[in-house]
């Protein structure tokens, strides 16, 4: 395996508050794993978050970033699709064949298998214009951009042979931190994109209760761990999901930063 670029680990923390700190915890293959598939998916993800292309051009250009998942990756193409939106992409995204060559080679498959799901799911809900209707629209759109992430994670516990979990747990895992950040974001989504991911004739009432169905299929998934570093990994999201959760239902936008700083110590000391 190449040496893990230091490079890689900084832009993992100008861009992930959440993630940096947990991934620090994890042991090296396993670390250098997951941080090198953050990058990846935060790749993507900014295509699909961009605010200056239209829904169109990012289901094109999420599908074909999809089809180079399934093949050695090809950044000269993948350059070219993106085209004349190179000048507006964040470094993250530019970088994504850097994030790929920097991921342990045994990992690779389980990391492209799961971001070329996640830029096909994108895709299609950027042609839906993410016109979230039912439950189950925001089972599936939650599945592809946090729950199949829950199951990557999985795989990737497997294969380094440190634990066997819940596939639907794992789901429950991602979709809980989502639904998190769809409650604290839901009007900046609204006037900034136009986009709610309220399904029709819910309240915010009812996302709190399927975020804490959800978050009650975390808890489950975290009694199953039982290497600590894992344990660390999964632990910190989750109780600032839960802590977050708790003070936007007491009518807060979000937690404090002496509060954050506090669980950050407490997850760490427990």
């Amino acid at each position: 395996m190449n040496a893990f670029p230091k490079d890689a680990m900084r832009m993992l923390k100008e861009t992930s508050r959440t993630f940096y700190i947990p991934i620090t915890f994890l042991q090296k293959e396993l670390k250098y794993s997951v941080a090198a598939a953050y990058l990846v998916f935060r790749a993507i993800d900014e295509i699909e978050d961009h605010e200056e292309l239209d829904s169109d051009v990012k289901y094109t250009f999420l599908m074909q970033v999809s089809e180079l998942f399934k093949q050695p990756f090809d950044n000269e193409e993948y350059l070219r699709i993106l085209g004349q939106t190179k000048v507006r992409m964040p470094e993250v995204t530019l970088r994504l064949e850097e994030w790929l060559q920097a991921c342990p080679n045994d990992a690779l498959p389980i990391i492209t298998d799961a971001a070329c799901e996640m830029a096909y799911g994108m895709a299609k809900w950027a042609k839906a214009n993410w016109k979230i209707r039912t439950r189950e629209d925001l089972d599936d759109y939650t599945y592809y951009v946090a729950g199949l992430v829950g199951v990557m994670l999985s795989d990737l516990w497997e294969h380094y042979g440190e634990e066997k979990t819940d596939r639907e747990l794992a789901i429950g895992y991602g979709r809980g931190l989502q639904l998190v950040n769809i409650l604290r974001n839901e009007k900046e989504d609204l006037v900034e994109r136009g986009v709610s991911f309220v399904p029709d004739g819910w309240t915010r009432a009812d996302l709190f209760v399927y975020a804490d169905e959800n978050l009650a299929k975390a808890d489950e998934y975290m009694k199953s761990l039982k290497k600590k570093s894992i344990l660390l990994f999964c632990r910190l999201p989750l109780a600032l999901a839960h802590k977050t959760l708790k003070a936007m239902k007491e009518g807060r936008e979000k937690m404090t930063r002496a509060e954050v700083e506090q669980t950050v110590e407490e997850v760490q000391i427990d």
